[in-house]
């Protein structure tokens, strides 16, 4: 039988999506039977992925999928070795597939997700034959879906870099434009990077060690300031609202107010007209890690005269974010230090 003629090779590469040495050097050991070299491609491949499996994986690509009904959202991230690859319509396409596969699947872990299959094939199989095709170590490392039977879901995207998908609850009749809400507030926990979706779910313990280090941080800025002249940051005694019982805010109320008596200010005027404002002030600038951390706390960039609960309030006082989830590509694999003229030279010799 034949060998790897040019009209086979073309068959096999539109079958397999082989490289066309791979393609070439499988019907040549087949004797151009296209089958035997599919089997061929498959098991070299597998072999080849295995020597793969060990590189780091750090680059790749976030992927989103909402349903049509908006009531779920399924994100994944899936890592490639450059972002080269993270680049290559292959790749994007794989990308694609296997958030599409996690959401039906309903996958929550890289165990789970192992022992499905895709399109009749074992998934980790299948993700092998990917490795070998494309050349590099692949991994379907994070995924999360959200959803929701009495509100809607949405996300974003940046670049294929940071996903955001996000929660809430609503009346039925804000349904539209909760989900377009939600992903001008996805676009804000992209960029501002928050923690949680209320300063309520801050740790006690987190907010007491926060509460030190911003104290030292102003305190030691002040130090700056004096130096060069310029008025000093106010330092303030708590950092988040959880931290604010009406005891503390009342007993800064007192404290402003004898200071404003003493300065022989009118009772009625410090009442009326000042006092509101200082408490403002003071609330301020006693939560700083609520505007740092917490979603709702935050100053909205797309409107910075508010923060995202103001403006989510503004758009329907019955929308609620119960769910927030952010992806950044990449966070916590530890990367390989690549020595560039080392690497030509190992290659060289």
């Amino acid at each position: 039988m034949a060998g790897a003629t040019p009209k086979l090779i073309k068959e096999l590469r539109e079958k397999s999506g082989a490289g066309m040495l791979d393609c070439k050097n499988a019907l040549n050991e087949c004797d151009g039977n296209i089958d035997e070299a599919m089997k061929y491609l498959r098991e070299s491949g597998l072999a080849k992925a295995a020597k793969k499996s060990g590189n780091v994986a750090a680059e790749g690509l976030i992927t989103i999928l909402v349903s049509d009904d908006s009531t779920k959202a399924t994100m994944t991230e899936v890592n490639s070795q450059t972002d080269f690859v993270a680049k290559n319509d292959q790749f994007i396409s794989l990308t694609k597939e296997i958030t599409s596969h996690v959401q039906s699947e309903g996958c929550a872990t890289q165990e789970e997700l192992h022992k499905t299959t895709i399109n009749g094939t074992n998934f980790e199989e299948y993700l092998n034959s990917k490795i070998a095709t494309i050349g590099e170590n692949l991994v379907a490392r994070k995924m999360v879906t959200v959803s929701t039977d009495n509100g809607v879901v949405n996300g974003y995207v940046h670049l294929g870099k940071v996903g955001v998908l996000l929660g809430a609850t609503c009346s039925d009749d804000a349904k539209s434009k909760t989900k377009d809400m939600l992903k001008k507030v996805a676009m804000h926990a992209a960029s501002m990077k928050p923690t949680v979706i209320s300063y309520k779910d801050l740790d006690a313990e987190f907010i007491e060690s926060e509460n030190k280090a911003i104290i030292a941080d102003i305190e030691k800025e002040n130090e700056e300031l004096v130096r060069l002249g310029k008025p000093l940051k106010n330092i303030p005694q708590y950092v988040s609202r959880i931290q604010l019982t009406d005891e503390a805010i009342e007993a800064a109320k007192v404290t402003m107010k004898e200071e404003l008596l003493a300065e022989g200010k009118p009772e009625k005027v410090i009442e009326e007209r000042i006092l509101p404002g200082k408490i403002d002030r003071w609330i301020e600038d006693n939560t700083q890690l609520d505007k740092t951390h917490a979603l709702l706390s935050q100053t909205f960039v797309m409107d910075d005269s508010k923060t995202v609960e103001q403006a989510i309030k503004e758009c329907d006082q019955s929308i609620e974010i119960v769910e927030y989830v952010r992806f950044e590509l990449g966070e916590g694999i530890e990367k390989k230090e690549e020595d560039f003229a080392a690497e030509v030279a190992a290659q060289m010799s």
